[in-house]
């Protein structure tokens, strides 16, 4: 297997993990993240090491899990400090 596929599967297995912790926060269940800490640093190491038009290939795929990676941040941040109900500051 090539860098590019090996980080390709990787890429995949990060987003598939992003998407199950955040359908996770949403149902209120305490999520570990240390594994997917580990995969993104792994992805990043090796893209590093990659020639830039190598590494270019994989751009779409990585745009999509920084995309998928702030909405987890985003997630997790609102699980930490939730916003106020929408109504309130109203006076009834």
């Amino acid at each position: 297997m090539t860098a590019i596929e090996q980080v390709s599967q990787e890429l995949r297995k990060a987003a598939s993990m992003v998407g199950t912790a955040r359908r996770l926060l949403a149902t209120g269940t305490m999520v570990d993240l240390s594994a997917l800490e580990g995969k993104v640093r792994f992805i990043c190491e090796t893209l590093s090491s990659l020639a830039r038009d190598e590494g270019r290939i994989l751009l779409p795929d990585m745009e999509a899990l920084i995309a998928d990676l702030d909405r987890l941040a985003q997630a997790v941040a609102e699980r930490r400090d939730p916003p106020p109900p929408a109504d309130a500051g109203q006076m009834s």
